[in-house]
């Protein structure tokens, strides 16, 4: 097995993930790449974040992973029901729909209005990517659950419950979702949500050698 890349959220920051992509020294034949999502919101473009998505995966289907955010959960909430429109554009969905051209007034539901294969991506978006080792995904896990029972509340949303908690799942747990100025390090987990959207850096973690490569 190769390596595995493992970028934290972006945020509609394209010009940086586009960047950091030209950095990432990927061997396309061993090496696996993986998104711990929050592509939308807050970011300038986060349209054209996600079409570059679908860009990388269709290119190496077998090699990229895009996991799922809060942010697409709330995106796609917004899309389909007009009472869930409050929470999407409190955490930064105006620039969601800036890039998408849609009118924050537009009476709901709004499906029809992003590409369709923009819908595909979004509503095929995996929980967790695994290996003998490290478990990845978007917010954290709860501690003291076993990593299969893990609910999907928990790996969208959680926090404090989890980056303060040295319970060992049996993998190191890599995530995204809270910002720090620095990837944040200990024997059980390793964030790697730097603020991209907030002025700070994009970081990729380089895996199994645990590497930073940040733009």
């Amino acid at each position: 097995m190769g390596r595995i890349f493992v970028v934290g959220d972006i945020h509609g920051c394209l010009d940086k993930a586009e960047e950091l992509l030209s950095r990432l020294p990927i061997n396309w034949d061993n090496d696996t790449l993986v998104f711990l999502g929050d592509y939308v919101d807050r970011g300038p473009d986060p349209a054209g974040v996600v079409r570059l998505m679908i860009e990388l995966k269709e290119n190496h289907p077998d090699r990229v992973v895009c996991l799922k955010g809060n942010h697409e959960v709330m995106f796609l909430d917004y899309l389909k029901d007009d009472k869930l429109a409050g929470a999407f554009l409190n955490f930064g969905g105006t620039t969601t729909l800036e890039s998408y051209k849609i009118s924050p007034d537009e009476p709901g539901p709004r499906i029809h209005l992003i590409p369709a294969s923009h819908m595909r991506f979004l509503e095929s978006l995996p929980l967790y990517y695994e290996t003998s080792q490290y478990f990845m995904v978007h917010a954290g896990v709860k501690p003291g659950v076993p990593l299969k029972d893990q609910k999907e509340e928990d790996m969208l949303w959680i926090r404090d419950k989890f980056i303060k908690s040295d319970f060992d799942w049996g993998k190191r747990i890599v995530f995204g979702h809270t910002a720090f100025e620095a990837p944040l390090m200990s024997s059980n987990k390793i964030g790697i949500d730097t603020g991209a959207v907030y002025g700070g850096r994009l970081t990729c973690l380089v895996l199994p050698e645990i590497d930073f490569i940040m733009v």
